[in-house]
């Protein structure tokens, strides 16, 4: 029993190892955005079930196709007649039959033609291509998703980062201020605004160090990350840099979008759906072969003593003459589909066209005012050092530092929205073009 016992202990503790090797594995310590692309798309809710959907369609359609095999039937029964039957035969009253009666039937048939298993051996290779293309367009919504969110998680770091900056400058100030109030240079009215501008700062970025949280949460969400393991982000900033840059000259190619390819898909399915209603004009066709083992006898222990065995092969052929004018309109109606996806086809591609207009224009937008940006900066910083140092001196009031320091902390962050949103705008750029994630 002990032996038992330890052997189990053993397998349990096994299995609690593998398990956290298992989960040590599924987890990101410093995470890129490529390697964090890569664990959404194989850790997102969203992905998985587009991928189960496939494995459900192959199913579906294996189960059509299995139509085309001969199917093979056993069936059985067994009565016990309480009164049997009476017939007139040559003038005399005859009851017929048996008390007891059973049979076995094996049965066999095979199509040949029919409208169904036709269909589907059509249109199963399509059918596999939307599964394929729905799970597609889910990664492309998922690689949007997870890029979004990890450069907003970078955004709010560098404003964190910002702050820092900004409160360290604060601090300082706030030290040049007390001294000149000490040594009875200028009144506590510096002194004040430093420790309320200070203040401010603090707040400030607990703000931002609490949104940074829900953006975490956001960026697992969007990653089928678990919450209670670590999440570290790593970048390079000066790469993210170089990849503002986009060929801004590209034309639309609408094959290149999984929205178009699934309707193009769509609209084939749907012609396969005209075939259909067409073909219910023409007859089912399919072939069967039946041995059965009669069993009679009015003595149930004796009823399985003798068989009585027949057996029968043939053709079956269905043919609907006349259905009260239902296939006519199962044809219109069909056809009609087919004429609507052609509509959805033609909306699409204007909704392309304008979606790609917008991210163009807002990328280029967004473009410039970086550029400009990244010049304020170093302005900026430029007049912060110089009335810092004035205000030591004498020349400018703290109230002139206030200002410059504010316009400097502005700047930067305003530097940092724009380097977001031109990743951002660049992303939708690439959605639109539909290479996004090549």
């Amino acid at each position: 029993m002990i032996r038992n016992l330890s052997f189990l202990a053993l397998v349990f503790f096994c299995s609690l190892k593998g398990f956290a090797q298992s989960s040590e594995k599924d987890t990101l310590v410093n995470a890129t955005l490529p390697a964090c692309v890569q664990y959404a798309l194989k850790h997102q809710p969203f992905v998985q079930q587009s991928l189960v959907d496939e494995k459900i369609a192959e199913a579906t359609i294996r189960t059509k196709l299995a139509d085309w095999f001969p199917q093979l039937n056993l069936d059985a029964y067994y009565q016990h007649n309480i009164k049997l039957p009476t017939n007139y035969f040559g003038g005399n009253y005859v009851v017929v039959g048996a008390k007891d009666v059973s049979a076995l039937q094996f049965g066999a048939t095979q199509t040949i033609f029919d409208r169904d298993v036709l269909l589907a051996s059509r249109s199963a290779s399509d059918i596999r291509r939307a599964a394929s293309q729905v799970t597609d367009s889910t990664k492309i919504g998922t690689i949007a998703g997870v890029t979004k969110a990890f450069y907003d998680v970078l955004l709010t770091q560098k404003e964190i980062s910002v702050l820092d900056e900004d409160i360290v400058r604060l601090q300082r100030s706030l030290q040049d201020a007390y001294n000149q109030y000490k040594g009875g240079i200028v009144d506590k009215i510096d002194y004040k605004r430093a420790t309320i501008s200070l203040n401010n700062a603090n707040a400030q970025r607990k703000l931002q160090q609490d949104l940074l949280v829900a953006k975490y949460f956001y960026l697992r969400q969007w990653m089928g990350y678990p919450d209670s393991a670590e999440l570290r982000l790593q970048y390079d900033s000066a790469q993210f840099e170089k990849e503002i840059f986009i060929d801004t000259t590209q034309q639309i190619n609408y094959n290149n979008r999984i929205e178009y390819r699934l309707l193009q898909t769509t609209k084939t399915l749907q012609e396969y759906n005209l075939k259909y209603y067409k073909w219910g004009y023409l007859p089912s066709v399919s072939a069967y072969g039946n041995y059965i083992l009669d069993y009679f006898n009015n003595t149930l222990g004796k009823l399985y003593q003798n068989s009585f065995p027949t057996s029968n092969v043939g053709l079956q052929l269905t043919f609907p003459i006349f259905q009260g004018t239902k296939r006519t309109f199962e044809v219109k109606a069909a056809r009609w589909q087919v004429k609507r996806v052609d509509w959805e086809i033609t909306a699409l591609e204007n909704s392309i066209r304008t979606e790609y207009a917008q991210a163009l224009a807002a990328y280029k937008g967004n473009l410039a005012n970086y550029r400009t940006l990244r010049d304020n900066v170093d302005l900026a910083t430029e007049v912060y050092d110089v009335v810092r140092l004035q205000y030591q001196q004498g020349i400018k009031t703290y109230l002139d530092v206030i200002v410059a320091e504010s316009d400097l902390r502005t700047s930067q962050i305003n530097l940092f929205t724009a380097l977001y949103q031109l990743l951002e705008s660049r992303v939708d750029v690439q959605k639109a073009l539909g290479i996004l994630g090549e």
